[in-house]
C-alpha cells in the first residue's frame, strides 16, 4: 500500500494500479521500454491490473512478459467498463492511469488518476479528469516509487 497525506485533500490509502495498455504502457502492441522494470518496482506496494481493449492484439505478449493477465473489454462502452472495473476494486483505494478517451472515467473514478502523453496523443477529456498529468509512463511509475512528489504536486 502507499499512504499520502495530501495538505488540503485528506489522506489516500492506495491499493491498486489500474494500467491502461494500449497508447499507456505500450505503442503500437509493443512494451514501452522501461516499463517491465517501473512495473516490478511498484509490486510489492500495488496490485498490478491491466486493462485493454487489444487494440494491436499484442496483449498475451505483454501478459506473458509483465507475468499479469490483463482484463479484456468487451466491444463497445469501454470507458463505462473501465469505470465499472475501478469501481469494483473499490476507486477510494485505486490510483489509474491512462490517455485515452475511454480512459476518462477510470480517472475520474479513481482516488487518484494520471494522465500520461503520448506519442498517440491525448484526450482532452482525459486530461481534465486527471488529477496529475505527466509526459510518459515511466514518469507516472516514478511518481508512485517516490510519492512523495505527489504530495507536492497536489497540496492545497
Amino acid at each position: 500500500m502507499i499512504e499520502l497525506n495530501i495538505p488540503g485533500r485528506g489522506i489516500l490509502q492506495l491499493e491498486h494500479l489500474v494500467c491502461d495498455v494500449n497508447g499507456t504502457l505500450a505503442l503500437d502492441g509493443q512494451l514501452i521500454d522501461g516499463v517491465y522494470r517501473s512495473i516490478n518496482a511498484l509490486r510489492d506496494r500495488l496490485r498490478i491490473h491491466l486493462i485493454t481493449a487489444d487494440t494491436h492484439g499484442r496483449q498475451a505478449a505483454i501478459d506473458h512478459h509483465l507475468n499479469l493477465t490483463a482484463v479484456r473489454l468487451n466491444p463497445g462502452n469501454e470507458a463505462a467498463q473501465k469505470a465499472a472495473f475501478v469501481r469494483d476494486l473499490g476507486a477510494e483505494h485505486v490510483v489509474a492511469i491512462g490517455q485515452g478517451a475511454n480512459d476518462a472515467e477510470m480517472l475520474r473514478e479513481a482516488a487518484l488518476g494520471i494522465c500520461v502523453m503520448s506519442r498517440e496523443g491525448v484526450a482532452v477529456s482525459t486530461l481534465m479528469a486527471a488529477d496529475v498529468v505527466v509526459p510518459d509512463i515511466l514518469t507516472a511509475l516514478e511518481l508512485l516509487e517516490r510519492p512523495l512528489r505527489i504530495v507536492a504536486t497536489l497540496r492545497q
